[in-house]
Order: C-alpha cells, then sequence, then structure tokens
C-alpha cells in the first residue's frame, strides 16, 4: 500500500469525531508521522488543554496528559523538568493559548524552556458555539460579534507568533497553514523542525498552524479553505519568523 494511504503508526484506529473539514485531523496525522519519523513514540508526552483540542488525548497513541484551560506551557514545563529525557509538546487552541493561557506561553518561551508547542488558530472559539476569539479578523462575525468585530471596541487580532518571535530566548517561531497541499507539506516540514530541535536540546519551538472551522464560520469546507487563503493569511503572514539555528 502506498505510505500516503497508511494509518499512521501512533494515531489510535477510532473515527475523529471533528466536524466535517476542521483541520484538527490533518494536523494530528502530522503530528504522529513526525514521532514515528524520529523513533521517540515511548518518550513522548503530549500535552492537551481545554476546546476542541481536548480530543487529541483520544487519538495519539502515547502519553498524553489533559490541563486545565491555558496551562499546557506550565504543565510541559514541569514535565520536561522533571523527565528531561522525554520530548514533551503542547496542543492548543488559540481561544486557550491566545486568551487565558497568554502568561502561561509568554513566560515559558521567556525562560526558554525546552518544549515544543503547537498553537491551532482558527480565529474562533470552536467548541463552545463560535464566539469572538483574540485572533477573530476585524468584520469577521461570530455568535459575540453578530456584526462583526470592531477595532475601536474589542481591538485587533492577536498576532501570537509575532509576539513569540520577538522573545530572545525562542529558538524557533513559524506561522504555517492547513489550507493546500502546499501547505499541509510546510506544516508537516515545520513540526518536524519542531520537534527536531526539542530533541537536539535547542530550546523553546512554537509553530502557529492557520486551520479551518467550517461550522462556526458558516462555510462549507471547500469555501473555509478559501477563507483562510484569503483572509485570514492576510492577516497572519505565513513563514519563518525566528529560527535562531537555521544556515543557509
Amino acid at each position: 500500500m502506498n505510505k500516503v494511504f497508511e494509518w499512521p503508526q501512533h494515531l489510535k484506529k477510532k473515527p475523529f469525531r471533528f466536524c466535517p473539514g476542521c483541520g484538527h485531523s490533518i494536523v494530528h496525522r502530522l503530528i504522529a508521522e513526525a514521532i514515528e519519523k524520529f523513533s521517540i513514540r515511548d518518550n513522548v508526552i503530549g500535552i492537551a488543554p481545554v476546546g476542541c483540542a481536548v480530543f487529541a488525548y483520544d487519538y495519539f497513541d502515547f502519553d498524553m496528559i489533559e490541563a486545565a484551560h491555558g496551562r499546557p506551557p506550565a504543565i510541559a514545563t514541569a514535565m520536561k523538568r522533571v523527565l528531561p529525557d522525554r520530548i514533551v509538546f503542547s496542543y492548543q487552541g488559540d481561544g486557550d493559548l491566545a486568551a487565558i493561557g497568554t502568561a502561561e506561553i509568554i513566560h515559558a518561551a521567556n525562560r526558554g524552556e525546552n518544549i515544543t508547542v503547537f498553537f491551532i488558530n482558527n480565529a474562533t472559539y470552536g467548541m463552545t458555539g463560535g464566539q469572538m476569539a483574540p485572533t477573530t479578523l476585524i468584520n469577521q462575525k461570530t455568535t459575540t460579534s453578530p456584526q462583526g468585530r470592531e477595532l475601536s471596541k474589542t481591538g485587533a487580532p492577536m498576532k501570537v507568533c509575532e509576539m513569540i518571535a520577538t522573545i530572545e530566548s525562542v529558538s524557533l517561531a513559524v506561522r504555517v497553514s492547513t489550507d493546500s497541499i502546499k501547505g499541509v507539506t510546510s506544516t508537516k516540514n515545520m513540526i518536524e523542525r519542531a520537534f527536531k530541535y526539542q530533541i537536539e536540546g535547542k530550546g523553546f519551538a512554537f509553530v502557529e498552524i492557520l486551520s479551518p472551522c467550517p461550522t462556526d464560520w458558516g462555510l462549507a469546507p471547500d469555501e473555509a479553505l478559501k477563507w483562510m487563503r484569503n483572509e485570514m493569511a492576510s492577516v497572519f503572514k505565513l513563514g519563518v519568523l525566528k529560527d535562531k539555528w537555521k544556515t543557509g
């Protein structure tokens, strides 16, 4: 069988319960494949938060811990310091990381903790009904901004990756997307690089991943991908914002 169509070794063989067109399932596969590539399954610990990202512990076939809302970087810090030989990552949504968890992510980055963070940005609170998130775009309609987000009332979309990139101790800060084959390939490469840097002891690695939420956006899956490409990526620019170890 073509390896592209094989079930990833480190994903449990059970149906995803994410909404049709959701990007979480794609990212789950890419993380599982990276863990398989580096043969680190027995040393991996994943941290899941509250929100849609919490379902990660149902699908990853390795040690997972559920943390309180916004606290995965703090839990990841503790796990890595107590068990420094483990490969520790957090898997968080934008409502979790960019709102209630802002302090945890900023200070973990500032300390240069040797952990990996995967930040899923779908510009909304997915699990609880599509409320406005810190990453919601200006004029984007949500259940709590039915007329569209207003800059004068709620500020601008929070560009977390840019914030993280300014911190001296950060090793890697990149933003990728799941909007296309090219985007998924880039996401795969950056997930692998983030794990590689932790394995090599190079410090804090942060990968922001733009991901569709067709249900809460009120769009068909194909239209959601177009909206990501045309609207989200125009605000959240894709690319490597910081890589202390990249040469050439």
